[in-house]
């Protein structure tokens, strides 16, 4: 009996954006680059802006956590949805 040996790399379906893979999403082809890099910028704008504007740490999680699950979320559903 012969075994196949799995591949590294999944492939992707015809016009997905992304690519599942253990349970993540990464980008396929430039259109979900196109959707991560801005994502991915936003998540550091939102860090950045919750260190330097906040008063105290606790502002600082306050404001930075409930962003990055929005976005999360968001971004797992389109990415869910695009591939």
């Amino acid at each position: 009996m012969l075994i196949k040996p799995h591949s590294k790399h999944p492939a992707a379906k015809p016009g997905a954006w992304f690519i599942s893979i253990r349970g993540s999403y990464l980008p396929s082809n430039i259109k979900g680059w196109l959707t991560y890099i801005p994502f991915s910028i936003y998540l550091l704008l939102t860090l950045f802006l919750g260190i330097e504007d906040s008063r105290s740490i606790v502002m600082a999680i306050l404001f930075v956590v409930p962003n990055w699950i929005a976005a999360t979320a968001f971004m797992s559903y389109l990415a869910y949805k695009k591939s």
